[in-house]
């Protein structure tokens, strides 16, 4: 009876584990910017700092700006 409990408590811990993988999917290509354009407008969303220009928002990183969803 023990040994009958110990396989079932094992299998049950067993089950447990998912079998699923998490799937990351990136953008094909990502578009950096050197320079912004003059007339550029600094947006603020959700207390992050993104600039807005030709109808797209962008962040800054050390490479340049990136396009970004907000």
């Amino acid at each position: 009876m023990r040994t009958l409990i110990l396989i079932f408590s094992a299998v049950c811990l067993l089950s447990l584990s998912s079998c699923a993988t998490r799937v990351v999917t990136r953008p094909a290509t990502v578009t950096v910017i050197k320079t912004p354009p003059k007339h550029y407008k600094i947006v603020r969303v959700k207390g992050k700092r993104y600039y807005f220009w030709n109808g797209k928002h962008y962040k800054k990183t050390r490479k340049g700006y990136v396009v970004v969803r907000v």
